[in-house]
C-alpha cells in the first residue's frame, strides 16, 4: 500500500513513516520542509496522487483560538485533494477528552478537526492518544520560575510517541474504522505528582507546587485526560525516562 504522511517528518510522523517502511509499504513524508503546506495547497495534490491512505499528523502552530482556522483549512484541502485523487481511508491523530474540555481553544479546534473528516468523502479512522511523555518537560516549563513549578492535580496517563507511532501505522494499514481507537500509558499521575517524579529523577532541586489555578490543564476538570478503557502502551513514565 502506499501512504502519503502529512507532518510526516515531525516526532510522531516520522516514525510513522518508518513502522509503515518497514512493513513493506510505501510511505513518504510531507511538510513545509518538504514543499507542500497544508494551508496555501501548495504541493497538496502532488503529494496525495495516487496514494491508498492519508495519514494527517500535521499540528497547529498555535493553541489558542487561531487553531481553528488551521485544522478547516487543512482538512478541507486534504479532504478535497484526497477524493479527487480516489485516497480510501483518510487517518489522524487526536486527543483523548478532547471532547469534553470545550473551555480550552486547542480542543475544541480538534474536534472541529474531527468533525469535518467524520463528515467528509473518505473513508475514515481516528486514533485518540492521551498526552505523550515527551511533552512533560514542556507542561512543567509553563508554569517554572527558577525554585518552583506549580501545576495542578490532573489525572494524566502519559505515553511514550512510539507507541503512538506504532498504532497510528497500525490503523493505517487496516481497513477504516469509521470511528475512533484510543490509547493510552499503562499508569494514571496526578500532574503534579509527575512533575515530582520528573524533576527527581533530573536531579532538579526545584519544588512542585500543587495549584489547581496553573497552566493549559488547570481548565481540564476530573479524570477527562485519562481513559481507563483505552487500548493500553507497553512503555511507563519511569521506564521511559533518560
Amino acid at each position: 500500500m502506499k501512504f502519503a504522511v502529512i507532518g510526516g517528518t515531525g516526532l510522531i510522523g516520522s516514525q510513522v513513516v518508518d513502522n509503515l517502511n518497514a512493513a513493506g509499504h510505501e510511505a513518504v513524508p510531507h511538510s513545509k520542509s518538504t514543499g507542500v503546506d497544508v494551508i496555501s495547497g501548495q504541493g497538496v495534490d502532488e503529494a496525495v496522487a495516487g496514494v491508498d491512505v492519508i495519514v494527517n499528523l500535521t499540528n497547529s502552530p498555535t493553541f489558542d483560538d487561531a487553531s481553528a482556522a488551521f485544522f478547516r483549512t487543512s482538512m478541507d484541502l486534504l479532504l478535497a485533494a484526497g477524493h479527487r485523487s480516489g485516497v480510501r481511508h483518510f487517518v489522524v491523530l487526536s486527543i483523548v477528552g478532547v471532547n469534553r474540555v470545550p473551555e480550552l481553544d486547542y480542543y475544541r479546534a480538534k474536534v472541529l478537526q474531527e468533525d469535518l473528516l467524520a463528515a467528509g468523502p473518505i473513508p475514515y479512522s481516528i486514533v485518540r492518544a492521551t498526552q505523550f511523555m515527551e511533552f512533560i518537560d514542556a507542561v512543567l516549563s509553563w508554569t517554572a520560575d527558577e525554585d518552583t513549578v506549580r501545576l495542578p492535580a490532573t489525572p494524566i496517563q502519559p505515553i511514550a510517541a512510539q507507541d503512538v507511532a506504532a498504532v497510528v501505522a497500525d490503523v493505517a494499514a487496516g481497513p477504516p474504522l469509521g470511528g475512533i481507537r484510543t490509547i493510552a500509558g499503562p499508569d494514571i499521575f496526578p500532574l503534579d505528582e509527575l512533575g515530582r517524579i520528573t524533576l527527581a529523577h533530573a536531579s532538579d532541586k526545584r519544588t512542585v507546587v500543587t495549584d489547581p489555578t496553573a497552566g493549559m490543564f488547570a481548565a481540564v476538570q476530573r479524570d477527562v485526560l485519562t481513559d481507563k478503557h483505552a487500548h493500553l502502551a507497553p512503555t511507563r513514565y519511569v521506564d521511559w525516562l533518560p
